[in-house]
């Protein structure tokens, strides 16, 4: 099965004093996307980034800027997010009062839209909105803070999500994207993948890597997960 496989290194490990220059790094070394987590210390227990981040990081890449909103309510900040340039904006259930209305409005403002499952967050919100997702993202730890170890749990949980997801594509056509989020790492992504995931948010075993300040490090990291992907 050969897949399409997304690499987005998160940037809540990323160095915040030398942010653009991370991301223009870690996008040279081969990742795809660039993972965004906007916690608002009320969804989740961590206070972290904003709009005018995401807009002051727009000019340095090209890249797919994927927005993940640890947020509640979340309608009011989608639009603000869009304007600043976000591609993709993904959000949890329990953020909405009306999950459907959410992601029309992240695709009325342009942007793919996604729902988040905390692990344990049942799926089945997915079965009633399969018409507007374009992404799925599963957290394999508890969101609110990097550097956790992944939750093996999650494993069955993306073979239930692949197996929703092939069911709509096979009666529709239409592909969803299968995200998983906390605790990737070279060890273990391969696993991940096999499981159904085809996108890959990695911050501590990216962005930590490079700490001291050597970024030719994410290009070793980047190659080593890529090397792990290719046995799948």
């Amino acid at each position: 099965m050969s897949k399409d496989f997304r690499i987005a290194p998160s940037i809540l490990s990323a160095n915040f004093a030398r942010l653009g220059e991370e991301v223009a790094n870690v996008i040279a070394s081969g990742a795809n996307w660039i993972h965004f987590d906007v916690m608002d210390n009320h969804y989740v227990p961590n206070l972290t980034i904003g709009p005018l981040v995401c807009e002051a990081i727009r000019p340095v890449t090209t890249a797919v800027i994927d927005v993940h909103l640890m947020v509640k309510p979340v309608d009011r900040i989608i639009p603000d997010f869009a304007k600043a340039g976000a591609n993709v904006i993904t959000f949890h259930p329990e953020g909405s009062e009306h999950i459907d209305r959410s992601l029309a409005l992240i695709r009325e403002s342009g942007c793919k839209a996604g729902l988040v499952f905390n692990p344990a967050t049942p799926l089945d919100y997915m079965d009633y909105v399969m018409d507007k997702l374009d992404i799925v993202l599963l957290m394999s730890v508890n969101p609110g803070f990097g550097g956790q170890k992944f939750i093996p749990a999650t494993l069955d949980k993306l073979r239930d999500a692949r197996r929703r997801i092939d069911a709509w594509r096979d009666k529709t056509g239409r592909e969803i994207l299968l995200e998983v989020d906390g605790g990737v790492k070279i060890d273990n992504i391969a696993e991940i993948a096999r499981a159904g995931a085809d996108t890959f948010v990695a911050g501590s075993a990216v962005f930590g890597a490079g700490r001291d300040g050597d970024h030719h490090v994410y290009d070793t990291v980047i190659e080593a997960l890529r090397a792990e992907l290719q046995k799948v």
